[in-house]
């Protein structure tokens, strides 16, 4: 082949390469359900509606400018005894401009306002809180692949040692020194770690089948996991977002209260009118006058039957409930942390007791080769200590993927940022 046909060979092949390659962090799946996820959208949507119901608001500080016009007939009108008067027509018309504007409310749209702002950031929160809570499935995905990651490296260097162990088998079969039958146990062996990495793949399809689901995102079955670097923090300090959905609740019946308070108030508006009819203003001229006439209009609720006090206390009482959630949800959480701080220590005691099997196992497995080896030993004794020595192996990196996935989720538990 020409160098410049291998050069183009390499650059063709190098996509494909890089995308077998491609590497994923615990983050990035964080990331990808904070951008991907249905949900998310919400946020965004929630704020469009907020500020399209606070201009909606806000227009009430606009005058209010209305047309009006109508036709009647009536069967009588009012007569006064006097020849020198024309009697009222029966068919009367009239069209006016009506306007009116608000001076003085006591300041309720800027509270109306506060109180849909307030309400849209709880919603919004809310939102923020169910995103969050799907790091808990991620990180049980996550873990799970990379678990199977480890098991499959695992599997394949058991299946290197194997194969190597079946060449020198076969060899000593050759000189006398080993028992037919020790190669068929072997070999049988094998297939069965062939059979096991089978499975692993197909388990692997389906575990970043659901994470490619829940992330709304295309992840590769060939994608790399990377293993997280978690440290154990000792500060205990809770920063989940359900305690600012917690505060914004509260926030949102304060900003009700407000309302209350001002509902009360005296209303002043002034208004206009300006127009044509059939009479005008003066009733006896009958005829077509105009219409103008200014003018204040004052309302005062002054005694309500005490039903903004019924409404400030269940605004009072809705706040106690809140703060009996907060109180149960910290109160579930830390158990929860306590918990999983239980679940961390007896993985870090476990990986020390598998830091102190592996080595004997090691060493018995290698006795076992040598007597193996020299036919003091058949095949499935000697497979039996192999077979300890990769369990081991195998419990240690359970031990460790149980750990990091403890860590990952008490920085989920206590909302770490």
């Amino acid at each position: 082949m020409s160098t410049s046909k291998y050069t183009f060979t390499i650059l063709f092949l190098f996509p494909l390469f890089t995308l077998a390659q491609q590497k994923m962090t615990l983050e990035n799946c964080y990331a990808l359900v904070n951008k991907n996820y249905p949900t998310a959208k919400q946020i965004t949507l929630l704020q469009q509606k907020s500020d399209y119901e606070v201009n909606a608001l806000q227009t009430g500080k606009l005058p209010k400018i209305d047309l009006n016009a109508q036709g009647t007939y009536q069967n009588q009108v009012t007569t006064i005894p006097n020849p020198f008067l024309e009697p009222l027509n029966k068919d009367q018309y009239k069209a006016t401009l009506d306007v009116n504007q608000l001076l003085y409310n006591g300041g309720m749209i800027d509270a109306n306002s506060k109180l849909k702002e307030a309400q849209t950031k709880t919603q919004q929160q809310q939102v923020e809180v169910n995103l969050y809570q799907l790091k808990s499935k991620i990180n049980q995905l996550f873990f799970s692949i990379l678990l199977l990651q480890e098991r499959n490296d695992l599997l394949i260097a058991k299946q290197n040692q194997l194969e190597s162990k079946i060449k020198e088998v076969k060899s000593g079969i050759q000189f006398g020194a080993i028992l037919p039958a020790s190669e068929k146990v072997l070999e049988a062996e094998n297939l069965k770690i062939k059979q096991q990495l089978s499975e692993i793949q197909y388990d692997k399809k389906k575990l970043f089948e659901n994470l490619s689901s829940l992330t709304y995102s295309n992840i590769s079955e060939t994608t790399i996991l990377e293993k997280p670097i978690i440290a154990t923090e000792t500060n205990t300090t809770i920063n989940r977002p359900e305690l600012k959905y917690f505060d914004l609740q509260d926030q949102q019946i304060e900003a009700s209260k407000s309302i209350l308070t001002k509902n009360n108030l005296p209303k002043i508006n002034a208004f206009g009118i300006a127009g044509y009819g059939n009479p005008g203003l003066n009733m006896i001229d009958n005829s077509f006058q105009p219409i103008f006439m200014v003018g204040l209009r004052a309302n005062w609720n002054v005694f309500d039957w005490n039903k903004s006090k019924s409404e400030a206390e269940a605004l009072s009482v809705s706040a106690d409930i809140i703060a009996t959630e907060k109180e149960t949800f910290l109160l579930n959480n830390n158990i929860q942390l306590q918990e999983i701080n239980a679940e961390i220590k007896k993985s870090e005691a476990n990986i020390a007791t598998d830091t102190d099997i592996i080595p004997l196992r090691e060493y018995v497995e290698k006795s076992a080769s040598s007597q193996l080896k020299n036919g003091v030993i058949t095949a499935s004794e000697y497979l039996t200590e192999f077979t300890n020595l990769y369990e081991a192996k195998n419990s240690q990196k359970i031990h460790e993927i149980q750990l990091e996935l403890a860590k990952a989720n008490y920085q989920v538990v206590k909302g770490a940022p």
